[in-house]
């Protein structure tokens, strides 16, 4: 009892009284509080950094959102980043890797609504991104494509592909450096591993096609739809693959591997040793070096999983998986498997597949080629392959397509003849010459035995082709010469190939022609001419047909004309070819067309652009002659400026080269220039104006365009700035080669007797062609020569009325004034080397003739004549004439107050004659 009451005394219960408070616990909690109110403006105004969407959502609000669980959200927030980014481009660069991680997440989002939307948003950026503002960020992107392309979703599959799309389009270097993953995906996209049976371990595993009943297309759609990104996507390596060189023709590209480039060259500096000129002998593609050794390139330091279809091993490895695939895909889409269609009839569809399947195998054979062992691996294939090849794909060739009609509306097709299947109609001939290309490729010379049967069907069916006449494209075309090139070349006897070069002068003799069509046809005739050129004289047998071809493209050249210029330009680097060889009928065809081809008012060469014109030029020096019409041509082109001046020397030039003065120690060609026509030629060029213009121009009278004195009876037409500066460079190269001639005074005598005979008598004169006859007449005279006084006389009106015309040239006329250098320099060398020149025209300034304005010029004349160096001891000697001169000159001025100008002539008279002569003493003059 007495435990019990301590026990009780320690938990005591307190007794509370009635109206007292109760006591607060040692251990209560305060939980009394205040509040106060609090203002944040800042953080609720925008942020005025980043821009936003009509949601008054920035990137970062947007970029967050792609976290959310919530479909609807994240596709708005897609949206959203399409319409800022598209707004304000510049937030792309700062908040890229953002932006691209987030997409690049979403690919293999459950919902497909986000998954179109991404789609979408990365087209968007696709076009916006350059490569190498990307490139950093694709390994990121390419392995969630790959999560995508391997998805347990058959959705996010088929989304899969159109992410595969964008980037192939885009990016496709980038994309095809992961090759090595991007294929297997390829291959379980329409396989799946299976154990082999003939193995017990699992070293070996065979792909099978898988069929997939939940997909919402059926297996073969869903097979062509992967196999057609895989052909995107090989056809992207062999474009990346510098190495390849297709056997057959290439349709023509941008590329700037494509083009050859021309090395230009200056003969001047390459004569001085400033220029140096390495040849090649492959025409300057690249340096031919031989040795055996192969430098070994950085690609085989990389692993071989990293190297991708660059591998030998790996090319392979992919070969082995998936050509049984394709064979499989074949056999299902085979004429054999539709039981409907009878023959070789295909339905739009299975084509499709099956030249897909045939695409893939051609760029795989591409790629083979690359490898430094091409023969082994060719080896290997045709062992490997050619039994199946021949059974399946060989087995209905060749095949069609057959047209079928979808009826959706009557009056869909109401006038309209070519409504059935008028997409697909010429895509069966593209699937046979795939088929062909592939086909060709396994065969060899060595194997033609053999291989005989399905040559001669393939042999047929491009002959029939090529002698059909239908309308083919560019693409079947250059399919189509590549096959018929191999055939040539597996088969080299004529009986063989003179058939099907026949077939393709068929195609190439239709009228109508797309340019691509005709471009190929002429890269394909030039090859197999450059091909039996290069055999040797013992064995060549020269094709009609080529000859034929060959003998056409002059008349074909004059045809075109400015038509199209690339063609025509492809058209001139035959005949050049052809003539540097000495082809005997294309020589024949080119000399009869010259006429045409150099005519200066519609021929080839002046319609075309300056580049090819050089082509042009350089023809000429392999006609086989040059006539007297043809060289009037080729006279006018130079004088009316058609062609450049630069371009005018090289034809100078090459003229003077084909001469009987061009210094040649052998006898190069017989009698291809006449002496008598070549200087007819230098002649007429040196003028620059034919005898029809010359009396055209007799009848112009007064400024602006002609220039005229009462003291000189020879009047000057102002030849326009562009035209004096033409005729001046080509008078420069004239002299040169007038120069060049051994017998320096016979050629005087000969440009004399021109002169006198053509130019003497006329009353108007160019200005050009004064100063051009001075130029001559400066550059040939030496001392065994002599002048008539005809053409003394003649000179020395030339030289006063270009002297007059400079003296009163307005200094505003900026056209005229940059005459003056050229003009006063060939008078002056002219007064300077014939004295008799300079004293007939002093005897002619007889200044009572004239009117009072003409006197201040004669006055500034003799001022300069006398200050000039080379003038000043002609001038002593015709001290008397001068003083005679200044004497009327003084008489006519005699009643008025003396001017300046005549100061300043008799100032210079007695500082320059009169100080030095021993006869009558110097002029008094009265200030």
């Amino acid at each position: 009892m007495t435990k019990k009451r301590k026990h009780q005394e320690d938990f005591q219960k307190v007794k509370l009284k009635v109206g007292k408070k109760k006591p607060k616990l040692e251990n209560a909690t305060d939980t009394t509080f205040k509040t106060k109110t609090i203002q944040i403006p800042e953080q609720l105004k925008e942020d005025g950094m980043l821009p936003t969407q009509n949601r008054k959502l920035n990137i970062k609000d947007l970029l967050s959102q792609m976290h959310h669980y919530s479909a609807g959200v994240k596709q708005n927030a897609l949206l959203g980043l399409k319409d800022i980014l598209s707004q304000y481009p510049f937030v792309v660069d700062a908040h890229l890797s953002s932006i691209i991680s987030e997409v690049a997440a979403v690919f293999t989002d459950k919902d497909s609504g986000v998954r179109g939307a991404a789609v979408h948003l990365l087209q968007f950026l696709a076009s916006k991104i350059k490569a190498e503002q990307i490139a950093p960020f694709f390994p990121l992107v390419s392995a969630h494509l790959s999560s995508a392309m391997t998805h347990i979703s058959e959705g996010i599959q088929e989304d899969s592909l159109k992410v595969l799309d964008v980037l192939l389009e885009q990016y496709p270097a980038l994309l095809t450096d992961r090759s090595s993953i991007l294929l297997k995906n390829f291959v379980e996209l329409i396989s799946h591993q299976q154990l082999s049976k003939r193995m017990k371990s699992r070293d070996k595993l065979s792909w099978m096609l898988s069929v997939n009943p939940n997909r919402r297309v059926t297996s073969q759609q869903w097979r062509l739809n992967v196999l057609t990104r895989l052909k995107k996507f090989l056809q992207a390596v062999v474009d990346g693959s510098s190495d390849l060189e297709d056997e057959g023709l290439q349709e023509p590209k941008d590329s700037p591997h494509s083009a050859r480039n021309a090395v230009c060259i200056s003969w001047k500096a390459h004569a001085n040793n400033q220029q140096h000129v390495q040849l090649y002998g492959d025409g300057g593609l690249r340096p031919k070096i031989n040795s055996s050794f192969r430098l070994r390139s950085l690609a085989s330091v990389m692993d071989s999983t990293e190297k991708g279809l660059s591998s030998a091993e790996n090319l392979k490895s992919f070969i082995e998986i998936i050509i049984p695939l394709l064979i499989e895909c074949w056999i299902e889409a085979s004429p054999a498997q539709s039981a409907p269609i009878l023959g070789n009839l295909l339905e739009s569809e299975s084509q499709q597949l099956m030249q897909q399947v045939l695409s893939i195998i051609h760029l795989l054979w591409k790629l083979t080629k690359q490898h430094d062992e091409t023969y082994k691996m060719e080896v290997w294939l045709r062992m490997n392959y050619l039994v199946d090849f021949k059974h399946h794909f060989m087995r209905h060739f060749p095949y069609s397509l057959q047209e079928t009609v979808k009826h959706k509306k009557k009056d869909s097709c109401k006038g309209n003849k070519y409504c059935m299947s008028s997409s697909n109609n010429v895509d069966h001939l593209l699937l046979n010459l795939t088929l062909c290309d592939i086909m060709v490729s396994l065969a060899s010379a060595s194997t033609l035995q053999t291989d005989s049967g399905w040559l001669d069907m393939i042999r047929k069916f491009v002959t029939d082709t090529l002698q059909d006449g239908s309308r083919l494209n560019s693409k079947q075309v250059n399919r189509l010469l590549g096959v018929t090139w191999r055939l040539m070349q597996i088969q080299q006897n004529k009986v063989a190939t003179e058939p099907l070069i026949k077939a393709v002068y068929t195609l190439y003799q239709q009228r109508n022609l797309a340019i691509p069509v005709r471009t190929l046809l002429l890269k394909f005739f030039s090859r197999v001419y450059q091909k039996e050129d290069l055999r040797t004289q013992r064995i060549r047998s020269r094709s009609k047909v080529l000859s034929r071809w060959l003998a056409g493209l002059p008349q074909q050249l004059t045809l075109l004309g400015a038509k199209n210029s690339e063609l025509s330009n492809q058209l001139i680097d035959i005949i050049h070819s052809a003539a540097s060889r000495s082809n005997k009928e294309l020589l024949q065809s080119l000399q009869a067309t010259a006429d045409r081809i150099y005519d200066p008012l519609d021929g080839t060469l002046v319609l075309l652009p300056a580049e090819t014109q050089r082509r042009l030029v350089q023809l000429v020096y392999f006609l086989p002659g040059l006539p007297a019409g043809l060289l009037a041509c080729l006279s006018r082109c130079c004088i009316m400026g058609r062609v450049s001046s630069e371009l005018a020397a090289t034809l100078i030039g090459i003229l003077h080269m084909r001469s009987s003065f061009a210094g040649w120690k052998c006898q190069v060609q017989d009698n291809s220039v006449n002496d008598v026509d070549y200087f007819s030629f230098l002649f007429s060029t040196l003028i620059g104006f034919s005898r029809e213009e010359l009396t055209s121009l007799q009848g112009i009278r007064g400024k602006p365009h002609i220039s005229q004195t009462q003291l000189s009876p020879v009047r000057l037409y102002l030849t326009d700035l562009d035209q004096f500066l033409h005729h001046w460079a080509v008078t420069e190269m004239i002299c040169h080669s007038l120069s060049t001639i051994p017998s320096q005074s016979q050629c005087f005598d000969i440009l004399q007797t021109g002169i006198c005979k053509y130019l003497v008598g006329l009353v108007v004169i160019p200005d050009s062609t004064a100063g051009s006859v001075l130029c001559a007449i400066n550059k040939l005279l030496d001392q065994a020569c002599i002048l008539n006084e005809n053409l003394h006389k003649f000179l020395a009106s030339c030289c006063y009325s270009l002297l007059y015309f400079l003296l009163t040239l307005d200094k505003e006329d900026a056209e005229h004034v940059q005459k003056r250098d050229l003009l006063w320099g060939s008078c002056v060398s002219a007064l300077a080397l014939l004295p008799r020149l300079l004293r007939l025209m002093l005897q002619s300034l007889q200044v009572s003739r004239i009117c009072r304005e003409e006197l201040p010029v004669v006055a500034q004349l003799l001022r300069l004549l006398m200050q000039h160096g080379q003038l000043r001891s002609h001038m002593v000697t015709n001290e008397f004439l001068v003083q005679q001169i200044i004497k009327d000159i003084m008489t006519l001025k005699s009643g008025d107050v003396q001017e300046q100008w005549l100061t300043d002539l008799h100032y210079c008279f007695n500082i320059y004659l009169a100080s030095h002569s021993q006869g009558p003493g110097p002029i008094n003059t009265v200030y």
